[in-house]
């Protein structure tokens, strides 16, 4: 049984970044690689010694919520109560309208906790379903279709077992593309496509069809996720399975509407846009109950836990950011995502580089 846990004291770390390397870019309309920033550490002591952490891109809002708001509302509680917590988040965000990230970076942190506490990590305390997936490649956007089936013939060479493309946010000429990269990897590899929000009912309908025609396995966030009855429209309208509630605000609250309207063939899930670890599972149990599949978005150690722990998840996202082609260090040559072992999520591992003091690191083992 766990014991309490008492939280002590909450720290942000500011941490600088440099800009991406090398630049890419998204679909016409959006920004590309992030710039040069700065983020910050979500840094949690407690009264045994060990220290749950977690990361946040845009440091200057962290610091500023946790110096107004979550400083007060985590010193003195028992980090073992992540229900009860994840609960007052949401209390809290009918006065300061959080951003949805915020939720995560407290609950990722009081997992990491957890994970110490018991020296297990987090995926095993989430249930454990399994120790390895496949990973697909996710790209970002290029600039032909050549480069594009380019990009394709490396990623397969590198033992990504799918490919998902972001295109350019024209629905002719990314129909166009869909159909020229199924027919140059042929009818096995399995294929998908996000549209990252970029088209309006219309466009997003002949799009569709051009996806149901070369059998795509998902059409993922066509519009903006703001209206649910366009979501149903196009389900109606198009064949392609549609996967939805990416980044809409609600969490598992918003993820229940995209599934009762009917347009849910799959949903997403992630700690960083659902609520943490804590959200990321609700949605998981949502869908399972529907028969539905609630994959896992985006890379990184948080969502290597969630794909290890939802038994209806069937990939790892790996982003494909440059040509000639980086196949992510986690993805080994057979395409697949083992388990992380360290105790906790695993931060310290992976950014041994960043200046956090290092009396704030110390470890249950």
């Amino acid at each position: 049984m766990e014991s309490a846990l008492l939280i002590t004291a909450v720290h942000v770390v500011r941490v600088d970044f440099p800009a991406h390397t090398p630049p890419f870019k998204w679909r016409a309309g959006l920004p590309g690689s992030e710039p040069a920033g700065s983020g910050a550490w979500l840094v949690l002591e407690t009264d045994t010694g060990i220290t749950g952490l977690s990361f946040a891109p845009r440091g200057a809002l962290l610091e500023d919520f946790v110096d107004r708001r979550l400083r007060a509302e985590l010193v003195g509680k028992d980090a073992m109560a992540r229900e009860f917590l994840w609960h007052r988040l949401w209390e809290l965000d009918r006065m300061e309208r959080f951003p949805v990230w915020v939720f995560g970076i407290v609950d990722v942190a009081l997992w990491d906790l957890a994970g110490k506490q018991t020296g297990l990590p987090v995926y095993k305390l989430l249930g454990g379903y399994r120790e390895s997936i496949p990973a697909y490649a996710s790209t970002v956007t290029f600039g032909s279709t050549e480069e594009y089936l380019d990009v394709a013939d490396q990623c397969l060479e590198l033992g990504y077992s799918a490919i998902k493309l972001h295109a350019w946010g024209d629905a002719r000429a990314d129909a166009r593309l869909c159909e020229a990269l199924r027919e140059h990897v042929g009818d096995e590899v399995p294929l998908m496509y996000d549209g990252s929000a970029g088209f309006d009912l219309l466009d997003a309908t002949y799009l569709g069809h051009a996806l149901a025609d070369s059998g795509y396995l998902w059409y993922e966030e066509p519009m903006p996720e703001f209206n649910i009855t366009a979501y149903k429209r196009l389900a109606e309208r198009v064949r392609v399975p549609l996967i939805v509630g990416e980044v809409a605000e609600g969490a598992h609250m918003n993820t229940a509407d995209f599934i009762a309207s009917g347009c849910a063939s799959a949903v997403r899930t992630s700690t960083g846009l659902r609520g943490g670890f804590t959200g990321a599972m609700r949605i998981a149990h949502l869908a399972d109950s529907f028969l539905l599949r609630a994959e896992v978005h985006g890379g990184g150690l948080a969502a290597e836990h969630l794909c290890m722990a939802i038994s209806n998840t069937t990939y790892y996202e790996s982003l494909v950011d440059s040509n000639p082609v980086r196949r992510e260090a986690v993805v080994d040559a057979s395409g697949n995502v083992s388990a992380p072992t360290a105790p906790g999520v695993g931060f310290e591992a992976r950014w041994t580089e960043s200046p956090i003091p290092s009396g704030l690191l110390t470890l249950a083992d």
